[in-house]
């Protein structure tokens, strides 16, 4: 089995050369298929998995903690665990090197057509909100501010400092929801004003390109960042990368987790909650949505072709219909009427 991992590894990274698969996509898929034959049995011969063995295998991953983030989401049960989309991802992943396994000739049958584990559905009713809530976001952005603004005295050299690149990370993600794959391809020059506003120019999913505007406490951190926070950071490595980590190299898509957990152990204990990347992604959406902001212009900020995917990125907020009904615009028109 072993054998086989390398030589597909070495096969979706090749595709990357053509384009025919994202540099992104390709670590994943090596990435979940090198994990699989860990929990597998490396030195297993991969033609005697059956779909029993997979269901197996399926299972360990889906009890397996996720050992990016500090604080590891638990079940009821107590066992820690991946979440559904990371288990449908990780699923996805094994099909895609069977299927491939099977046109190698490294597989007699494919064990996926037995497999019998499903991962939770997304959507229904949710143990655990994706998106914080208003006090929530609020104290993770003054957090950031803080932290940007007045750099806490650290043992580290000066030129490792990374407080305001922290913060703008922090800021960047919760108040323009990007991915966090465009937030580390971000370069300094996709920065630019227009009109006296700060604008970013994201590179997102399938060649698309949009234009953010900047809040302007997130613009002032940005501007205090480049002038300040990345010079220290500046090796010579990287001279285009916008988020570098103490080294000088371009921030890694697994370093942004513990950026967001190292801001919110400054978080009052009332107003702290674990979040991910994309958690911030769908605080974003929710409380931009909740505001009556255009569901167009939602869409525009968080880069999707099509308004019907916002369903994803949408949690509902306390209170949030009594708050719509008490500003019903006909039952404002009647009441016109009868003064």
């Amino acid at each position: 089995m072993a054998e086989c991992v390398d030589r597909y590894g070495e096969m979706v990274r090749a595709k990357t050369s053509t384009g025919a698969l994202a540099p992104a996509s390709a670590e994943v898929y090596a990435r979940d298929v090198v994990t699989f034959a860990a929990l597998a049995g490396a030195e297993r011969v991969l033609d005697d998995l059956t779909g029993e063995d997979v269901d197996e295998v399926l299972l360990r991953f889906a009890r397996k903690p996720d050992e990016r983030r500090r604080v590891r989401v638990v079940e009821p049960g107590g066992a820690p665990s991946q979440s559904a989309a990371s288990q449908a991802r990780f699923r996805r992943s094994v099909s895609a090197f069977f299927r491939y396994a099977v046109v190698a000739g490294w597989v007699q049958l494919n064990p996926m057509d037995a497999v019998t584990v499903r991962p939770k559905q997304r959507g229904g009713l949710r143990a655990e909100r994706r998106s914080l809530t208003v006090e929530q976001a609020e104290g993770l952005l003054g957090a950031a501010r803080d932290l940007a603004e007045e750099p806490a005295a650290a043992p580290r050299r000066r030129d490792q400092r990374t407080e305001l690149r922290d913060g703008l990370i922090v800021l960047l993600l919760a108040a323009v929801g990007p991915r966090v794959s465009e937030l580390t391809a971000a370069n300094a020059e996709d920065f630019f004003v227009n009109g006296g506003t700060r604008y970013w120019r994201i590179f997102g999913k399938g060649g698309r390109t949009r234009d953010v505007p900047l809040p302007r406490p997130v613009a002032e951190v940005l501007d205090a960042y480049l002038a300040e926070g990345r010079t220290l950071l500046d090796r010579g490595r990287e001279p285009k990368a916008l988020l570098l980590s103490w080294r000088g190299r371009r921030l890694a898509r697994g370093d942004v987790q513990g950026v967001i957990d190292r801001v919110l152990e400054r978080v009052e204990p009332v107003r702290r909650r674990s979040v991910t990347p994309h958690g911030l992604r769908h605080t974003t959406a929710t409380h931009l949505l909740a505001a009556a902001t255009d569901m167009d212009a939602v869409r525009r900020v968080l880069g999707h072709a099509d308004l019907s995917t916002l369903g994803r990125y949408r949690d509902e907020l306390p209170g949030e219909l009594e708050a719509a009904m008490r500003v019903h615009p006909l039952l404002g028109q009647v009441e016109g009427r009868r003064g």
